[in-house]
């Protein structure tokens, strides 16, 4: 599931909830360092796993946002060998990486009171890749032959726009390029997600290879619930109500 409002108590709602995992998301989200250090810190007590995706797979945020305590991370956009690599590279501390060395200052470590923090830190991140561009699918193999990729995640909204298919996710030919990954990526023992819409899609992909899947979002949730009271108990009306931003 993911978590969009950039509210520590919905998160800590969600992961409450019995899922297996939730995603603390910056891509498309209003979430900044903040309220994703508030965010992990409101779930931590819970038998979830967390992942958090940056708005880019850029090596400064990935730093910054190991610094706050994230282990697994969802990097968007990885289209070729070359931006796996860099991904991977941001989460390891040199000779292997390029990680800035901060831990006196990070809560990963606990400000320097986690013994080893810096030898042992790479064994305890995880990482994923987001495979959501024609590009990505024709190199998929390359990428999951990358050193340091734990998993990879479809996202099928993007990859149908660069298909020219926008807005068409369940288009035969995007599904097709998803199952194509799938396949790829049980070939290569890697655990393989996708972003699914609809419970029956999910289990359409599940039954397809995938390990892990996304089924909502506590924003749509929440817009979905609140259209369903409204349309239960007030009249409907001709046109939209005025709104602006």
């Amino acid at each position: 599931m993911w978590a969009c409002s950039g509210s520590p108590l919905v998160a800590e709602i969600c992961a409450g909830s019995g899922l297996d995992w939730l995603l603390i998301d910056a891509e498309h989200s209003p979430n900044g360092l903040e309220s994703i250090l508030a965010q992990l810190q409101a779930v931590s007590g819970y038998p979830v796993q967390v992942l958090v995706r940056p708005p880019v797979n850029d090596t400064v945020i990935i730093k910054q946002y190991l610094d706050l305590g994230a282990q697994n991370l969802l990097i968007p956009m990885v289209s070729s060998v070359a931006d796996a690599e860099a991904a991977v590279a941001a989460t390891r501390y040199p000779p292997e990486g390029v990680r800035g060395v901060g831990s006196a200052l990070a809560r990963a470590a606990r400000w320097n009171r986690v013994s080893d923090y810096l030898a042992d830190a790479s064994s305890t991140i995880s990482l994923t890749v987001q495979i959501e561009s024609t590009a990505a699918v024709e190199a998929v193999d390359d990428i999951l032959a990358v050193d340091g990729v734990d998993a990879i995640f479809v996202g099928p909204s993007d990859l149908a726009a660069s298909m020219g298919l926008l807005g068409q996710q369940e288009h035969p030919q995007v599904r097709a390029a998803v199952e194509h990954c799938l396949a790829a990526a049980e070939r290569a023992g890697t655990p393989a997600g996708v972003n699914a819409f609809n419970p029956t899609t999910a289990r359409h992909y599940l039954d397809a290879g995938a390990r892990f899947v996304l089924v909502g979002a506590d924003v749509a949730l929440l817009a979905r619930g609140s259209e369903a009271l409204a349309a239960d108990f007030i009249p409907a009306s001709d046109g939209d109500s005025p709104a602006g931003y």
